[in-house]
């Protein structure tokens, strides 16, 4: 079907959807199987990049749009096509949209940072990067501050024998622990300021078990680092391919374009004007418009007046922007029936999962949440699982800002601090592993780093279990 005969039909069948708009989808109703295709879509995730590479990175695209389909036709056929569309659209405007906004604002104007120059990779100095970084990372995203400080890294320690250590905590700490403090730090958290969690709040709760974790880590990676370092004293210097020079920035103007992201962001939370439109049976409030025109704007300006260099130097490309827009979009379209049978408590098909985090009178079991939506972040992606959990406890914002104010802070703490237990519990976790084995640096395999987790994570999980769960 050609476009000038595909868009009259799709904007026919929208014109029916505000018939719809107050139906939703009813989740008691709804069986287990409906979750098929979720649970494929996530398994694709994690599986085909280790067992089936070279199909996975030529038709990701197509595997997702096949596990969206999955859920789309059959639910069409059993539910009605405008119930199906009406809830596809209502997920995607509202939640997708905003959500790929966001990151690409992120990925683009941190791709427009380089850190020009080089330092000598000792332990103080490798410890006071991965704490730069892990504080970077609430404001630019985990993905922003790994593609910004992976390569100065790499560049710091190319001399030195012992570095594998090095680039492993540096997935801990900045690509995953250190997002905790802003929902622009980590996908989950933005999911969760999207359906109506504060943007202080995450920082006002979030500090203290961050700060904890990190400090734990950091002082870890110091005493590691300094044994390796002084066990290479004893041995023939190896030559250094990047002599230290003198560090400076380009494209610092993006460092005000970051400012101006927190700005859009912290807006859209704030100011309520109270000014909506409903279109095609969708609530479209006005902040949450004026918030993505102003990070597509920062976003074009950014690549406007970043000098070219400095993206070249990064190796900046939209591969993996691309990459996440396509999977995110079958993640969040087969996710529709999953959370409404979550939403439907201990009348949906799910009603086992609320047993296991619920007490006999109800009351959450913040250390269920904690360690349940990790487990599932460490080997699934971290955004869907915070949505899965965060339905599973009420899905109400007001609520669990207040009265379930720890649940809250146990299923953000597991799906951010967690992700960081495997290589596929957060999408930069693979990309500081791939950009470090390019630079020739040997990374655990895939079992070798849930031995790296399981020693130096687990234990510290465990502790902040105790201290705050």
């Amino acid at each position: 079907m050609s476009t000038k005969r595909l868009l009259p039909t799709v904007g026919a069948l929208l014109a029916g959807m505000p018939l719809l708009a107050h139906a939703g989808v009813n989740g008691a109703e709804l069986s287990a199987i409906w979750a098929v295709p979720f649970a494929g879509m996530l398994l694709s995730i994690a599986l085909l990049p280790l067992f089936a590479a070279n199909i996975w990175h030529h038709h990701f695209g197509k595997i997702a749009a096949g596990w969206a389909l999955a859920f789309a036709l059959p639910f069409a056929s059993s539910h009605g096509l405008g119930l199906t569309l009406h809830e596809i659209a209502h997920t995607l405007a509202l939640e997708y949209v905003p959500f790929i906004i966001l990151l690409v604002a992120l990925f683009t104007v941190a791709g427009g940072i380089y850190v020009r120059g080089n330092l000598h990779g000792s332990p103080l100095l490798n410890t006071s990067f991965l704490g730069i970084g892990t504080l970077l990372a609430s404001f630019t995203g985990t993905t922003g501050a790994s593609m910004l400080l992976i390569r100065p890294l790499l560049r710091a320690n190319d001399n030195r024998r012992y570095k594998t250590h090095v680039f492993v905590f540096f997935i801990f700490l900045v690509a995953n622990i250190g997002g905790s403090l802003t929902p622009l730090g980590d996908p989950p958290l933005f999911l969760g300021f999207l359906k109506g969690v504060g943007f202080g709040w995450t920082m006002q709760h979030m500090l203290l078990p961050m700060l904890s974790a990190s400090a734990i880590l950091l002082l870890a990676f110091y005493l590691l680092d300094r044994h390796y370092y002084h066990k290479e004293e004893d041995l023939p210097p190896l030559p250094d391919p990047t002599p230290d020079s003198r560090v400076s920035l380009l494209g610092k103007v993006n460092l005000l374009l970051l400012a101006a992201i927190v700005g859009a962001v912290l807006l859209s939370g704030v100011w309520k004007p109270g000014i909506s439109w409903q279109i095609f049976g969708l609530d479209i409030e006005l902040q949450n418009v004026v918030r993505d025109v102003l990070l597509l704007a920062i976003a074009g300006l950014s690549l406007w007046l970043t000098p070219g260099n400095c993206r070249q130097a990064n190796a900046f490309n939209w591969g993996p922007m691309l990459e996440v827009g396509k999977l995110f979009a079958a993640i969040f379209i087969t996710m529709i029936p999953v959370l409404a049978m979550l939403k439907a408590g201990q009348q949906g098909a799910f009603s086992s999962l609320v047993g296991m985090v619920s007490q006999a009178d109800g009351s959450p079991v913040n250390s269920a949440y904690f360690w349940l939506t990790g487990a599932l972040s460490s080997f699934l992606d971290n955004a869907p699982t915070y949505l899965v959990f965060f339905n599973l406890a009420g899905g109400d914002a007001v609520q669990l800002m207040g009265q379930g104010a720890q649940t809250l802070l146990a299923i953000s703490a597991g799906a951010v601090f967690m992700g960081a237990n495997s290589y596929i519990g957060n999408a930069p976790n693979f990309m500081v592993k791939a950009i470090a084995e390019e630079r020739g640096v040997r990374m655990p395999s895939f079992f070798g780093y849930i031995g790296w987790a399981l020693c130096c994570l687990i234990p510290t999980f465990i502790l902040l279990t105790f201290l705050f769960f």
